[in-house]
């Protein structure tokens, strides 16, 4: 199965990487460019495996650390609820939406990708 978007779910590029707009929340989550580059390989309909593989290839970063990282956003994004299982044909590695503990979404990794940092629209920052 590939990873797809849920309905109401919508990303928009922006200068440091991707903005995920989920419109039935009013919640939006940015990725930075190396998670771009992974959400990119996979919303074109490449596997887990193929995301790892350009993300080692863009940014020189060893091919296990890669595929955790990618494995990781995955995760996240089910685990926010903005993505889903695309049944057009069978998966290798595919799992269940709700794989990931959902604390993932809204922590910062230790140091790696700050992404799916969630924030309601209208809060400020701080």
């Amino acid at each position: 199965m590939a990873f797809k978007l849920r309905e109401g779910v919508f990303t928009a590029e922006t200068d440091y990487g991707i903005a995920i707009l989920d419109e039935d929340r009013n919640q939006y989550w940015t990725l930075n460019p190396s998670a771009a580059v992974a959400l990119h390989t996979l919303l074109a309909g490449g596997s887990e495996d193929d995301a790892a593989q350009t993300l080692s290839a863009e940014y020189a970063v060893d091919i296990g650390t890669a595929r955790r990282d990618v494995r990781d956003l995955v995760g996240g994004l089910y685990s926010a609820g903005l993505g889903e299982a695309d049944s057009d044909g069978p998966g290798e590695g595919a799992r269940a939406p709700t794989a990931r503990p959902v604390g993932l979404v809204r922590r910062r990794m230790g140091g790696r990708w700050p992404h799916l940092r969630g924030r309601r629209a209208g809060r400020e920052r701080r």
